[in-house]
């Protein structure tokens, strides 16, 4: 198991690495569409979207947590 510690960084890296794949695919789909060398196409542009999104995800969510926290109203 991972220490609590390393949460963000963890959180980071897998919603990163499902995100960038899952919008990598889908725009790569909507520009070529299913050609022969799609997966290729695909893989490169996730290796690229993944790190951006990495560090983006690092330091927006806790951004987005307190802007969450502020318009929430209490229980």
């Amino acid at each position: 198991m991972i220490p609590k510690k390393y949460e963000m960084i963890v959180f980071a890296f897998i919603m990163s690495f499902f995100m960038s794949g899952f919008m990598s695919l889908i725009v790569t789909l909507i520009n070529v569409g299913i050609i022969d060398g799609v997966f290729s196409m695909w893989i490169e542009a996730y290796w690229k979207a993944f790190l951006v999104a990495f560090p983006t995800i690092f330091f927006v969510v806790p951004q987005v947590r307190k802007i969450v926290a502020k318009i929430m109203q209490p229980e």
